[in-house]
């Protein structure tokens, strides 16, 4: 059985984690304790309950906003003037121990969940990602996430009523 905690770097054994990413696992190693105490966002793992050191994946998330023009008409249309709230999924990483589970999936599933409990509390049209190269594009979009107008690599996932083709939070 998986759990997703919050970051403690005490408890948790970052040194073992390697997602082969180097710019991912040095942010692991070095900023995600330092961006938490400084209020920069959260960092959420994934452990298995029978043994909560090892991190399996990771995700954070911060407080963001985009400027309407920036996102697909169809979704502008209806939205203010002023930018927009939303929550930003800075990394997204999974132990390479871990490849190909279906891992990657539940933490993003992990992810929106978490942004539509803030949405609910705080508001926040969307979900916005910076994704690394065309894979992790892919897998996005693959999750309903739509591609902004003028920067392919950064994607959002709206979390409104009409967000309810991407992911399925219920399928973890």
């Amino acid at each position: 059985m998986f759990e997703e905690q919050r970051l403690d770097p005490s408890r948790h054994n970052r040194k073992a984690f390697r997602c082969g990413v180097e710019a991912l696992d040095r942010f692991w190693a070095q900023q995600a304790g330092q961006n938490r105490r400084r209020g920069f966002g959260e960092t959420f793992v994934l452990v298995e309950a029978s043994d909560p050191d090892k991190i399996l994946g990771y995700y954070t998330l911060a407080p963001a906003q985009v400027e309407r023009v920036a996102l697909q008409p169809d979704d502008a249309a209806s939205l203010p003037l002023y930018p927009v709230p939303c929550c930003r999924m800075g990394r997204l990483a999974l132990d390479l121990s871990c490849r190909g589970q279906g891992l990657g999936s539940l933490l993003l599933a992990l992810a929106v969940e978490r942004c539509l409990e803030v949405r609910q509390s705080i508001g926040g049209y969307a979900l916005l990602v910076d994704a690394k190269d065309e894979v992790a594009v892919q897998f996005y979009a693959h999750h309903g996430f739509r591609r902004f107008q003028d920067s392919p690599r950064s994607l959002y996932l709206p979390l409104g009523p009409q967000s309810d083709r991407g992911v399925d939070s219920a399928s973890r």
